[in-house]
């Protein structure tokens, strides 16, 4: 009798652990499933809704308790973001220019609970608010300027769309980092066009070089001249009487010189003869 006694006092104590036991699993897991803990991580805000509501509150980096099932972290990025889009718009002079840009942007860390009310999560903020203000942008800025200030004026251009962006994206809380274009890309009669106004610029530059190098060939044959006729009358007037005589008497001594010894028999344009006298001359 007191054998069986123990036995079943043995079976109840081990059934009561085992209960205890399979109890204690259920809430070890419960706590697994449920985690009462959220973990927000770097470059992330924390928005925490309880049954859908948002709270008002941004929960930084780290870890932080919410009631499982009823509450949920939903992370949003605060990082800097990158975007890019490409569509067709009109120029000033009526010309379809295809563009392509890129743009860097990124959320306000301390007003993300008011971006995630009001438009959602990233992929919304990109779908819904920034594609459509880029293009926006781009078509009102392509509008003031024609194709070829394009070209010729690609930095205004660019701060002029990033200028816009940042008007219409500042009141929901976006900050645009950078914006950059990334193509222009114009028609095939357009693209020609250019090419032959760049060569057609280019044989002008070269006309004009041309002239330019003749006529200060020209001024140097000009002035060269001017101062070989200034040397000339430099020269005509140096010429003096003595100079004269001077030039007469290198001239005479030059004809002695060259003098055999033998007088003339007649003197030109004289009538008067020179008669040898015999022995004078050998």
């Amino acid at each position: 009798m007191a054998e069986l006694d123990i036995q079943n006092l043995s079976g109840k104590f081990s059934k009561k652990w085992i209960y205890r036991g399979a109890a204690a699993a259920f809430l070890l897991l419960l706590l697994l499933v449920a985690t009462p803990f959220a973990v927000v991580p770097a470059g992330n805000r924390g928005v925490l809704t309880t049954f859908g509501k948002v709270d008002d509150t941004v929960y930084t980096e780290g870890i932080h308790w919410r009631w499982p099932i009823a509450q949920k972290m939903h992370l949003v990025d605060v990082r800097i973001q990158k975007g890019e889009g490409e569509g067709e718009a009109a120029s000033k002079d009526m010309q379809v220019v295809h563009t392509k840009v890129a743009v860097n942007f990124h959320l306000k860390p301390e007003r993300v609970t008011e971006t995630f009310r009001n438009v959602g999560n990233l992929d919304a903020v990109e779908s819904r608010l920034i594609l459509p203000a880029v293009q926006e942008a781009v078509k009102a800025a392509t509008a003031r300027y024609t194709a070829e200030e394009l070209i010729t004026k690609r930095p205004e251009v660019r701060d002029a769309i990033r200028m816009a962006l940042n008007e219409r994206l500042i009141k929901h809380d976006i900050i645009i980092d950078e914006f950059s274009i990334v193509n222009f890309q114009f028609s095939k009669s357009f693209n020609e066009a250019i090419e032959a106004k760049t060569t057609a610029e280019q044989l002008k530059l070269k006309a004009e070089r041309d002239l330019q190098r003749i006529k200060v060939e020209a001024e140097q044959k000009i002035a060269s001249a001017e101062a070989e006729a200034k040397s000339l009358a430099m020269q005509k007037q140096e010429v003096t009487a003595e100079l004269l005589r001077l030039r007469e008497v290198e001239n005479q001594s030059k004809a002695i010189e060259k003098w055999d010894g033998k007088l003339p028999t007649y003197i030109a344009g004289g009538a008067i003869p020179f008669i040898q006298v015999p022995g004078t001359a050998k």
